[in-house]
């Protein structure tokens, strides 16, 4: 077991940013590191921010985004397209699709996918508050945004089934070619897509 080189505060500094996505040990030191070396500039400001998101951050109680404000920034905007509902696997497809500007609709966050494996089933997604949400008059559209992988296509296959006899219209998200990608450099799963889901020139 490798050795401590810091006393246990900065060593639970770096424990705690290594539980972070994309950050192992070694990333979470030279992040830990850049903290400690800019503490007014840095250190003092995250922590100080963090100790707010802790304090106000609260989960939408319409649509499962995350804000500081229950409905959230999105669903209390008149500008959104009140007929389309946009079902995501997690808050961050949802932060994903507004960088790009694309829609300008309502989302609804599922909180994950079903998985066999995981133990995941339809009781641990908003699958039940989707279905209530797509029973309104208004709603006249369902798109579901989830990722093109196994357990993602089965949720998309699920929700279809769940709102069916709403009589909705259900669109899904284009699989394929991505817009500056080469044939030469893709898989066979995704120009397979491409080919079947190909349209008038």
């Amino acid at each position: 077991m490798p050795q401590a080189v810091a006393g246990p505060e900065i060593e639970r500094l770096i424990q705690l940013l290594a539980r972070m996505p994309g950050l192992g040990p070694r990333s979470a030191r030279r992040a830990a590191l850049q903290l400690i070396k800019k503490r007014d500039t840095l250190l003092a400001p995250l922590a100080d921010a963090m100790r707010v998101a802790v304090e106000r951050i609260v989960v939408c109680r319409e649509c499962g985004n995350v804000d500081t404000c229950d409905p959230c920034t999105i669903c209390s905007d008149p500008k959104r397209d009140p007929t389309v509902l946009v079902v995501v696997e997690d808050v961050s497809d949802l932060w994903a699709l507004e960088r790009s500007g694309a829609v300008q609709a309502r989302y609804h966050v599922l909180g994950g996918v079903l998985s066999a494996l995981d133990g995941v089933r339809p009781e641990h997604l908003n699958i039940a508050s989707l279905a209530e949400r797509a029973a309104n008059p208004e709603v006249t559209e369902i798109i579901i945004a989830l990722n093109a992988t196994v357990d993602g296509q089965t949720t998309a296959h699920y929700v279809t089934d769940a709102i069916k006899a709403l009589g909705l219209t259900v669109t899904r998200l284009a699989h394929g070619v991505p817009v500056g990608g080469e044939l030469d450099y893709l898989d066979e799963g995704t120009l397979t897509a491409a080919i079947r889901s190909r349209t008038a020139f």
